[in-house]
């Protein structure tokens, strides 16, 4: 095998020192120069593909969170890529997944108002994708209009990890309502919170879509004791909290034979963003919004058709690809081509293409320099030669004779001991030529003078 490797080697070598003109250590050094481009345009060819496989940490199972990754991960299937779910509490666990370099996750579901006191330097927004309204539900006798009026009750404000508690901690706060106060703040949410609430165990509950069902929000509706909550100061929520957005529902919009909700209702809601790590494929970025157009483009209960995804920057600047997402759409091989194609076909016109280009002048230039090398060492002996010959001309003596002899001598081993390629044959048999003539003419002359 290692002499098989050896006379492919040698033919190689052949071919280059035919073809370019160049030595054996020449074209030796041009093999592994060439080969070691090629072993790193290959690795970055397979380095640079699109993974097959990119995780989602979504919200808990049966959340609205957690359907729409599962939508996201039907339609990113079509394309050849799955997309692993896995459920977290809430947005704000959301987050720190991303933002811990540790956690393996790609991308997840945020909403807005909670990357204080987090690093999120290496995470980035694909855009905002849906607002996620704050639907309070609670049981009184008489209808409440402030949130200061919850002072002193029991409210389950959501649990740890989940944007339903961070959104509720920041409304209750501007209402004078803070932990360790008279309200007794209960950290449960969801299916326990909505639980608590129908059996008297807690007076109010906030809810949102990264931690309940919409299931557990139509059986609160549908509850004859239970109210929900109109936020009749929204506008200035939304003027202090500005990550909120005002929302309204119109009297009869959830049900209109039995009249839900009784009277028009206003909320106030975060938007959700598509947050990724900031090295995520531009290919699956496209991939991502496009899964997001499809997803939540259409008109809904509280957006128009075409309102999200859009790139509104809040809390996390809006990626580069994304931008130009928006802007132009998915690149033009996207557009046309079959995912798995388009990355086949986008990666060898970054990888191959200039390596092709940069190659060909290289082809071009190693050899010309080579060339060049080898003439100035030829030219080199023919200017000794030349002073040789002036010197023999101005020589006086025996000694002379004999040093001027000497020096020739060298030239003619330094000469004889050169490694040319065969395409400077001729010039360094001519050059040996002309120290044959030189010294010929030397020796002549050396012998009239005797």
């Amino acid at each position: 095998m290692g002499e098989l490797l050896k006379i492919r080697l040698a033919r190689i070598q052949s071919i280059f020192a035919e073809f370019f003109g160049l030595g054996r250590t020449a074209s030796l050094s041009a093999i592994i120069l060439i080969s070691l481009i090629m072993i790193l345009a290959v690795y970055w060819f397979f380095h640079s593909a699109p993974p097959k496989t990119i995780i989602i940490t979504s919200g808990q199972e049966g959340s609205l969170f957690y359907k729409n990754a599962e939508k996201y991960a039907k339609i990113l299937a079509r394309n050849g890529v799955k997309l692993k779910i896995i459920p977290s509490q809430g947005s704000l666990e959301n987050l720190k997944r991303l933002s811990d370099p540790s956690f393996r996750v790609d991308v997840g579901f945020v909403q807005g108002g909670l990357a204080a006191g987090i690093n999120t330097e290496n995470i980035v927004s694909l855009g905002s994708i849906f607002y996620e309204p704050l639907r309070i539900f609670y049981i009184s006798a008489k209808p409440i209009d402030l949130l200061s009026q919850f002072e002193g009750k029991r409210i389950a404000i959501g649990e740890e990890g989940s944007g339903t508690r961070a959104v509720a901690l920041a409304l209750l706060a501007a209402n004078g309502i803070k932990p360790n106060g008279s309200a007794k703040l209960l950290n449960i949410d969801g299916e326990d919170a909505a639980k608590a609430l129908l059996e008297g165990k807690a007076d109010a509950i906030f809810l949102m879509a990264d931690s309940a069902s919409g299931d557990i929000m139509r059986k609160l509706m549908r509850a004859p004791s239970v109210k929900l909550f109109n936020f009749t100061q929204a506008d200035g929520y939304t003027r202090r909290i500005r990550y909120l957005s005002k929302l309204y529902l119109p009297k009869g919009t959830l049900d209109f034979g039995k009249n839900l909700p009784a009277q028009d209702v206003y909320l106030v809601s975060p938007t959700v963003e598509l947050i990724v790590r900031a090295d995520i494929h531009p290919a699956l970025s496209d991939l991502l919004l496009e899964a997001a157009r499809e997803i939540h483009g259409r008109a809904g209960l509280f957006q128009k058709k075409g309102e999200f995804p859009a790139p509104i920057e809040n809390e996390f600047r809006i990626s580069d690809d994304a931008a130009r997402f928006y802007k132009s759409g998915k690149s033009f091989l996207y557009r046309y081509l079959p995912f798995w194609l388009a990355s086949l076909v986008n990666r060898i016109l970054v990888v191959f293409v200039p390596l092709i280009i940069l190659l060909i002048p290289g082809f071009r230039i190693i050899p010309a320099l080579y060339r060049w090398k080898i003439k100035l060492s030829i030219y080199r002996w023919y200017r000794a030669l030349l002073r040789l010959e002036q010197d023999i001309l101005m020589r006086s003596t025996t000694e002379k004779n004999e040093e001027i002899l000497g020096r020739l001598d060298n030239i003619e081993k330094a000469v004889n001991s050169m490694k040319v390629p065969v395409s400077f044959a001729e010039q360094f048999y001519v050059l040996r030529g002309h120290i044959g003539f030189v010294r010929s003419r030397l020796t002549n002359s050396i012998s009239c003078t005797e």
